[in-house]
């Protein structure tokens, strides 16, 4: 039987990624397509409206329910899902927007299995992230060890900067609520980020869990990411919102009363004023092309790289 056509007009190309908002945290009820909406019922049953197609990624926590017609609506406005634990502590599953490109995957893959490319990538990752050239004849092993001596010193120096009470970098995903304030703000803060960084890395058409100072773990590639730009964008969020708490003064008019709402906040208006998404798919490919191996031909049927249309027929934000 053949499958008749909807009628009426096509659908709308999705918003380029470049030109969406970052992230949008819902909890506690269900999500759903009504009306040709996307929608969060309560349990009032009361509709919020969210404009799927504006946003990069939406998160979901706890007691949030997700019907089939939002998750089909939600990849076709090329938006991703991504399943995050309480407070955005723990990063669960994702679902994947419009599918990944297997040159690519093929690409990164060969780039992580072979030790040269790969050493070449993760020394070209410790230039963009330090701004200077890592040290001469070490392994992987070893600018790993030397990165984490330098952010375990960062996060030392930013504690300074801003006052907070700083006993190192701590806490236990199964008790969210015993980490200390600040522990709690770097972890939401990173959510925020890892969250945008595993939609540009699917968006581009590449594998979260293939990383190359990160392995092992279902998003290592994101973790690598991130942390290229992380102490310019979410970390020092995450420490003046702790330092204003723990003074008891306002932050740029605001009285800190829930930290990690105020985090996620400043992280989207951090986002905002980096215009990060703009960045993350040129530096995906500025990091991979360090590996030195040419990628291979796109085969025709390819699905191209997500969004990266063309100059658009309308102002950012509208479809077209």
């Amino acid at each position: 039987m053949t499958e008749r056509p909807v009628p009426g007009l096509p659908p709308p190309r999705p918003i380029p990624i470049r030109e969406r908002s970052s992230i949008l945290f819902v909890e506690k009820g269900r999500l759903d397509v009504l009306d040709g909406a996307f929608v969060m019922v309560d349990e009032r049953g009361i509709r919020t409206h969210i404009p799927i197609g504006g946003l990069c990624c939406l998160m979901l926590e706890p007691g949030t329910r997700v019907s089939h017609a939002a998750t089909a609506l939600a990849a076709r406005a090329g938006t991703l899902l991504i399943w995050v634990g309480e407070a955005g502590v723990r990063l669960y599953a994702s679902g994947q927007p419009g599918g990944a490109r297997a040159d690519r995957l093929l690409y990164q893959a060969k780039l992580a299995l072979d030790e040269t490319a790969r050493l070449k990538v993760v020394r070209q990752m410790y230039v963009m992230r330090f701004g200077e050239e890592a040290p001469a004849r070490r392994s992987v092993d070893q600018l790993r060890g030397i990165e984490g001596t330098r952010v375990r010193e960062t996060y030392r120096l930013l504690a300074l900067q801003y006052g907070v009470k700083w006993e190192g970098r701590r806490y236990n995903p199964q008790e969210w609520s015993s980490a200390n304030d600040i522990n709690r703000a770097l972890s939401t803060a990173a959510s925020c980020l890892y969250g945008i960084c595993e939609a540009a890395i699917l968006a581009a058409g590449y594998a979260p869990a293939i990383g190359f100072l990160h392995t092992g773990k279902p998003q290592s590639f994101v973790y690598d990411l991130a942390d290229i730009v992380k102490f310019e964008t979410v970390v020092p969020e995450a420490f003046r919102v702790v330092a204003a708490l723990e003074k008891g003064r306002m932050l740029d008019g605001e009285t800190i009363t829930n930290v990690t709402g105020t985090v996620r906040r400043r992280c989207r208006d951090a986002f905002r004023r980096t215009r990060i998404l703009e960045r993350l798919v040129p530096m995906i490919e500025d990091v991979l092309s360090a590996g030195g191996l040419s990628p291979p031909e796109a085969p025709e049927e390819a699905m191209p790289v997500a969004f990266e249309d063309p100059e658009g027929l309308a102002d950012a934000g509208h479809r077209g």
